[in-house]
């Protein structure tokens, strides 16, 4: 993979890359992550192949918090209550998926998650990029992920793509990630944002994590 400084013109090169089924990695509001359309199974493919894995979903990143129902539905009140109030930023909601969200997307668990970063620069991306972006993290199995460019190159040295140069990652923390596709959501990692917070959240909707 090849470094690129981020400026409006290299997103717009990531998007013709994406759009024709290619491989990008670009800083999120976390770490790094790779990106992929997330509706085309062989770029879905060639991720697991580059990370070495198989059988894990695969995260989204939306451009607005509309697109979100390209992939999701019915999208919960729970899933209502956290998106207003903490995006865009660093929570990922794991909902239902639509039947037309592919099953690498997924991994079988009928759930995708979504994410609307809190990052100006890497919405404009995602926007360019149609909206949806796969943002599974830039590391190969088993290793810390990416912080930096220059590590995702490391990584994936031989790999086809282009790696999107947004600076280091700005915080030392993953996003929290909570499960609100059944009647009682769920917390599934603790993160940026605190468990205590998302309680007091959803107790003021009353909604019982």
């Amino acid at each position: 993979m090849l470094i690129y400084p981020d400026n409006p013109a290299v997103r717009e090169r990531a998007a013709r890359a994406v759009a024709a089924g290619g491989l990008v990695a670009f800083r999120t509001d976390t770490f790094y992550g790779l990106g992929a359309d997330p509706f085309n199974t062989e770029a879905l493919e060639r991720i697991n192949a580059l990370k070495g894995r198989d059988g894990k979903p695969i995260l989204v990143l939306v451009g607005t918090v509309g697109s979100a129902l390209r992939l999701i539905f019915p999208m919960s009140r729970a899933f209502q209550v956290l998106a207003a109030r903490y995006w865009p930023g660093p929570l990922t909601l794991v909902a239902a998926a639509r039947k037309e969200a592919p099953e690498l997307l997924t991994a079988g668990t009928g759930t995708v998650g979504v994410r609307f970063p809190g990052d100006a620069d890497v919405r404009s991306l995602v926007r360019a990029c149609g909206r949806l972006l796969t943002a599974t993290s830039a590391n190969p199995a088993g290793e810390p992920p990416a912080r930096t460019a220059a590590e995702v190159a490391r990584y994936f040295e031989d790999a086809p793509g282009l790696v999107i140069d947004g600076g280091d990652a700005r915080t030392e923390q993953p996003s929290t990630v909570i499960d609100v596709s059944g009647a009682r959501p769920r917390l599934i990692r603790e993160g940026v944002i605190p468990r205590a917070e998302l309680e007091a959240t959803l107790r003021a909707e009353g909604i019982e994590l």
